[in-house]
């Protein structure tokens, strides 16, 4: 049964869409089988995979109103041996539409229950922000990575996503733990990464990775191309980096509370 991890923070800017496509083309790359679900309206995830968001004719958007199941919305990548349930500003609509109905907390999660054997990981990339679109994703998952950008304000916020965290915990999903909190935008040069990194694992100890993914240029430059970063550059230091998360992961099996 597939492990289901959602890449979540609130803070736009940390490197969460990066992760997701990376560390799931990384896991993709070890031969495990691999979904990503763009669950963000921007649609980078989408995007980012070389898919073009406007000429979609089935997105996560009709999976989460249940018009398709969400077998029929996947799509198959096969350049990097991954699939993808894609997204576009349609999803914006999702959260109006189901704020009323009963259950809307849990409309990801009975859709990815049904497709959940064919995979080993899914991963879920969630919008910037701590609405319904992310209550469905993190009511879904099993485990929450937290992307983290190692930047003066790297705390800020975060507080709130630990406590919208425990809300989901105590209400819908008793399962749900913290997965790993991953530095992202690490420049050895900055004394503020090597502060940010050392407060954050005084503060959360084994909960941080030990995989830090330093600030490199060519993550940046992937997107644009439609491609993760193995397509585009596998052996710069981004790649490398997500390669190691990607084993991290392998290695730490179980969630941590």
């Amino acid at each position: 049964m597939g492990r289901i991890i959602a890449v979540a923070n609130q803070k736009g800017g940390v490197g969460k869409t990066t992760t997701a496509i990376n560390l799931a083309a990384a896991l993709a790359l070890k031969g495990r089988r691999v979904l990503l679900v763009d669950m963000d309206p921007q649609g980078n995830a989408t995007s980012g995979c070389g898919l073009e968001k406007e000429s979609l004719e089935t997105s996560v958007y009709e999976v989460l109103l249940g018009e398709v199941e969400a077998g029929r919305a996947i799509v198959a990548l096969n350049h990097s041996g991954m699939e993808l349930i894609p997204a576009n500003g349609n999803l914006i609509g999702a959260e109006v539409e189901l704020v009323h109905e009963i259950g809307r907390e849990y409309f990801l999660k009975r859709q990815l229950e049904a497709i959940r054997g064919r995979y080993e990981y899914i991963f879920i990339d969630c919008p910037p922000s701590l609405g319904l679109l992310t209550v469905n994703a993190l009511t879904a998952a099993e485990g929450v990575l937290i992307p983290l950008q190692c930047e003066f304000y790297a705390m800020e916020g975060l507080s709130q996503l630990l406590r919208t965290l425990r809300l989901i915990k105590n209400s819908v999903n008793p399962g749900l733990r913290i997965l790993g909190i991953l530095l992202t935008m690490f420049d050895v040069r900055n004394n503020i990464s090597h502060q940010v990194k050392e407060e954050v694992c005084r503060h959360f100890g084994k909960r941080v990775f030990e995989t830090v993914i330093s600030r490199n240029v060519r993550l940046s430059e992937a997107p644009s191309f439609g491609k993760n970063i193995f397509e585009y550059d596998p052996k710069c230091v981004g790649a490398q980096g997500y390669l190691s998360l990607a084993e991290e992961l392998m290695k730490r099996g179980g969630s941590r509370g």
